[in-house]
């Protein structure tokens, strides 16, 4: 026999009472779009394995900025394709490159809306992995000053936030120095603290040509079984100066997140990625689910989980959804 006085489903009989007890709700000022710039002028080409994503050049790059700004979304981040690769990832720091084109281009044209740009050199290296190589071994203290390199470079350039994402050993105290040192010491890191070796990156590596050429990340990114090693991650990199900790992926990781969240007071990013979003495009166009009804409920459930900022290729639809 129920206790009649206690009945869940009164806070649930319409949609005046529901968002009014509401406790996780969505905006658009969540919300961060990525991009992918390429060399050229008037380039938009639709990426196969990614519907509706584009690479871009610079000047396309432009409009969907003011796009992007336009609908309240206030942040976007860019990946690029460079113009040349060598075995050290030198076009990463190269400022004819387009990333720190697009970056001043972007900031130029849009003051207000915030630049995040990440720090790799898997696609600027000539064999797809994320550091200079010693053998078959990506060197750990000998990447760290070619990050320094590459950070430097996108924060003359004009971005707001660097995204270290290669997962080296120190890399955020060495970030930290090297714009601390130039003069650069507004600039944000928000750190892919947590990033795990995972399989829903591949339609991400077709977009920007980073598969590796031999191997796998395996020995710098994390292994998937684990949690606690991702608080060990944080706690590193908070003590080295990250302003923001990311957890990649975000769907599969949602338990990650949570933890993360209660263990520490720096704002939390997720990283919705191309695997996750490519899925939800798939069954949508196949018919089998309601697109609009899945996302919404799959980046709430990051808010819920504890994340404070949801990086997208969902954004543009969530912003005029919302």
């Amino acid at each position: 026999m129920f206790n009649k006085k206690i009945r869940p489903r009164r806070l649930r009989l319409n949609e005046n009472i529901r968002a009014l007890v509401r406790e996780n709700i969505l905006t658009v000022k969540d919300l961060v779009y990525p991009i992918f710039v390429v060399a050229g002028e008037n380039i938009r080409e639709e990426i196969p394995s990614m519907p509706n994503c584009y690479h871009l050049s610079v000047d396309n790059a432009v409009e969907i900025a003011k796009k992007i700004s336009a609908l309240g979304i206030p942040a976007v981040e860019i990946f690029g394709l460079p113009e040349y690769k060598d075995e050290i990832g030198s076009s990463a720091w190269d400022m004819s490159s387009p990333v720190q084109r697009a970056i001043s281009a972007i900031k130029k044209a849009v003051p207000e809306l915030l630049i995040i740009s990440d720090v790799c050199l898997c696609q600027y290296t000539s064999h797809g992995h994320c550091g200079k190589l010693c053998g078959n071994y990506v060197d750990n203290d000998r990447t760290l000053e070619l990050l320094q390199k590459a950070a430097l470079s996108q924060a003359q350039a004009g971005a707001d936030i660097i995204a270290p994402s290669d997962m080296m050993d120190g890399r955020i105290a060495a970030i930290r120095e090297i714009l601390d040192a130039e003069n650069f010491s507004n600039v944000l890191i928000m750190s892919y603290a947590v990033k795990y070796a995972s399989a829903f990156y591949g339609p991400f590596r077709d977009a920007a040509d980073s598969s590796p050429k031999f191997g796998d990340r395996k020995q710098y990114q994390m292994d998937f079984a684990n949690s606690r090693e991702a608080l060990k991650e944080v706690a590193l990199d908070i003590d080295e100066g990250a302003d923001i900790i990311m957890i990649k992926p975000a769907m599969a990781y949602l338990d990650i997140v949570t933890k993360v969240r209660e263990k520490i007071n720096l704002p939390v990013a997720v990283y919705n990625v191309s695997g996750e979003y490519a899925m939800v495009k798939a069954a949508a166009k196949n018919g089998w689910i309601d697109e609009k009804r899945i996302v919404l409920e799959s980046l709430t459930s990051m808010k819920r989980a504890g994340a404070d900022i949801i990086i997208t290729y969902h954004a543009l639809d969530v912003a005029e959804w919302l």
